[in-house]
């Protein structure tokens, strides 16, 4: 066993004994079902700012999305960042994230789908809403621990299933502890965990590339598209990773969440630009990396990463770029990055499609008499449920992890995002419209998505479509104001 590898043990042990620390301490203080789900509904500007930085951005975006994007479109990936940062994270805080807290607080609703049966006074839908999410949110689940385990098995040559048994096992530990407290309070340490980490990684790049004009002139004369406005792939392949990414975060359970458990709308104002500004610095950086996979990785410098005929694994990309390129003293730091980043997102997922189930489901269609510590002892074994489906999954390595979790966002974007945004802010929109809206989204973005459609583009043009469908059907139906309850301005 090298030093290295000594190092990086010593220091990821040290690493998990502070997260189990910290789910003993959040378990100490979770009492009741909303202790554990939104932690107690009392937290602040930096820890949610933190908490929805991080759950957003994981393994999915340092393995899988900038490898494959950055390979393909070079510097035009940058697009997706950026609107991201600009549209997925400051108008979702700016539009959504001050107005949730006021209709939580009208609707006496904790999670979305007991929002949208409270504002659509439709059981239908929060049944639907529940199994959409339990559905979908295992593939986006699978697609972060696939991740993880490549990087593990980048950096210590175990075996894939190895890693993914490690990593299942962990995050199960982590998260049935200490639920959305413990989450809340190691995300901040996650937080600062990443900014140092991304900066590093990319002065490390430069430094290793012979600073940026070096690297954009070997991009250019492998390709002229990798520095162009827009990439090689075009324009629509580009603009539907942007809006698939971007638009889905208006309406994805596990990033609303986060403004069911904020304290007040002075703490979303607050917390808004910090979340937006860590947005900007960690996918810039993601996506410029993965724009530098095409200097650095060749079949001859990274035979992993490619196939017998020369094809880039979009999955193994980053892992191999990231053991090239970082001096390996630094090394760890890098593993760290990944680790938090993606330990973070887990915990979000894991929580919101266990407490949904368990409480928008279970207790709702099934046992109505349900305690609270009956509610929160059933919570912590669905989130180990939720685990174990999700790291079978990842197991039988499907498709490429921007497949598939192409497909979960699309999939949850197409049935929430018109019903969550028309239920926000038009008084007229009805129950019969929300459904139609949800169920027409999903059927097509399904739809089209097995009939070929890269899932990227099936997923926005589901998303759209929810989004039409929901006035569309209102007037169809005549417009029925009485169907739902109005949303005050």
């Amino acid at each position: 066993m090298t030093a290295e590898t000594i190092v990086r043990i010593t220091v990821l042990t040290l690493y998990a004994l502070m997260i189990i620390t910290i789910g003993l301490i959040g378990l100490r203080r979770t009492r009741t079902f909303r202790d554990f789900y939104l932690g107690g509904g009392n937290v602040g500007p930096w820890m949610t700012a933190f908490s929805y930085g991080t759950a957003y951005f994981s393994a999915v975006l340092f393995i899988g999305f900038a490898g494959n994007i950055g390979w393909n479109f070079g510097y035009s990936g940058l697009w997706v960042a950026f609107v991201n940062a600009g549209l997925g994270v400051f108008l979702v805080w700016r539009l959504v994230g001050t107005r949730i807290k006021d209709v939580a607080l009208k609707y006496k609703a904790d999670t979305l789908p007991g929002f949208l049966q409270k504002r659509y006074n439709s059981p239908e839908l929060k049944l639907l809403a529940s199994l959409v999410i339990f559905i979908f949110m295992i593939p986006y689940t699978a697609a972060v621990f696939m991740g993880l385990s490549y990087l593990f098995t980048s950096n210590f040559n175990i075996e894939y299933w190895h890693a993914l048994a490690f990593m299942g096992f962990f995050t199960a530990s982590y998260m049935v502890l200490g639920g959305y407290r413990s989450m809340a309070l190691i995300d901040m340490i996650f937080g600062i965990i990443m900014a140092v980490s991304v900066i590093v990684l990319y002065f490390s790049t430069l430094h290793e590339g012979g600073g940026l004009s070096a690297i954009s002139l070997s991009l250019n004369e492998i390709d002229p598209g990798l520095t162009a406005f827009v990439g090689p792939p075009g324009w629509w392949p580009l603009l539907s990773i942007v809006l698939l990414t971007s638009l889905a975060p208006f309406a994805m359970p596990q990033l609303i969440q986060k403004f069911f458990a904020i304290r007040d709308k002075a703490t979303v104002k607050r917390g808004m630009f910090a979340s937006t500004a860590f947005a900007v610095l960690i996918g810039g950086v993601a996506y410029f990396i993965g724009a530098t996979s095409r200097v650095f990785l060749n079949p001859e410098t990274a035979p992993n990463a490619f196939d017998l005929s020369g094809r880039p694994i979009y999955d193994i990309l980053m892992p191999e770029l990231l053991t090239n390129i970082v001096p390996v003293s630094l090394s760890v730091i890098i593993l760290l990055l990944i680790l938090s980043a993606s330990m973070s997102t887990l915990a979000s997922l894991v929580l919101v499609s266990g407490s949904t189930f368990v409480k928008d489901f279970y207790q709702v269609f099934i046992n109505k008499k349900l305690s609270d510590r009956g509610l929160t002892r059933m919570m912590r074994l669905m989130s180990a449920l939720f685990i174990f489906l999700s790291v079978v999954l990842a197991y039988l390595n499907l498709d490429s992890i921007v497949a598939i979790l192409g497909i979960s966002w699309g999939a949850l974007g197409s049935f929430f995002l018109g019903p969550f945004i028309w239920g926000l802010y038009s008084k007229s929109a009805g129950k019969a419209a929300a459904i139609a809206s949800g169920c027409g989204g999903l059927m097509l973005c399904l739809f089209i998505y097995a009939a070929g459609v890269p899932s990227p583009q099936a997923g926005t043009i589901g998303m759209l479509a929810s989004l039409l469908f929901m006035p569309l059907a209102g007037f169809m139906l005549g417009k029925k104001r009485g169907a739902g309850m109005p949303v005050e301005k």
